[in-house]
């Protein structure tokens, strides 16, 4: 399971979604009061508001959870692909929430920068996209070997 390349491109999406869910999505001062945006909410004045924000991590924990099930399913290839098309789907939308609502706090305070958690789930789209390209390609190997007999 480990040895193919896919399962390690998924393993590195699970990792960077992890990695994700704890760390600051957007930060940004103003004075003495931090402003912090993570998947699960906005904390502002000691305040936190976890609608709409917890969106973005309702999404990511899904596309965990579907990277989890896509390794557990190194025996069927087309379920795989399946399963991986979704997730990238999934994914793709959590990308843009994290834009949409970082676009729409850089509207009230443009001296802000973004977090970490921004990055690693670029690279679990990434990780996530090469992941069912290997798939498909392994499948198509298997296809043809089969005609071949």
């Amino acid at each position: 399971m480990w040895q193919r390349i896919q399962t390690v491109f998924l393993g590195i999406a699970a990792i960077a979604l992890i990695v994700a869910l704890v760390q600051p999505l957007w930060e940004a001062r103003v004075g003495e009061e931090k402003i912090v945006l993570t998947p699960f909410y906005l904390m502002q004045n000691g305040q936190y508001a976890y609608y709409p924000y917890a969106l973005t991590a309702v999404l990511a924990v899904a596309g965990l959870t579907l990277t989890l099930l896509t390794i557990r399913r190194y025996d069927n290839r087309m379920v795989q692909m399946k399963l991986g098309l979704f997730n990238t789907l999934i994914l793709t939308c959590v990308m843009i929430c994290i834009v949409v609502f970082v676009m729409m706090l850089n509207k009230q305070y443009p001296l802000a920068q973004n977090g970490v958690a921004m990055y690693f789930v670029f690279a679990a789209v990434v990780c996530n996209w090469l992941a069912v390209r290997f798939i498909r390609r392994d499948e198509k190997l298997v296809k043809d070997s089969d005609r071949l007999r």
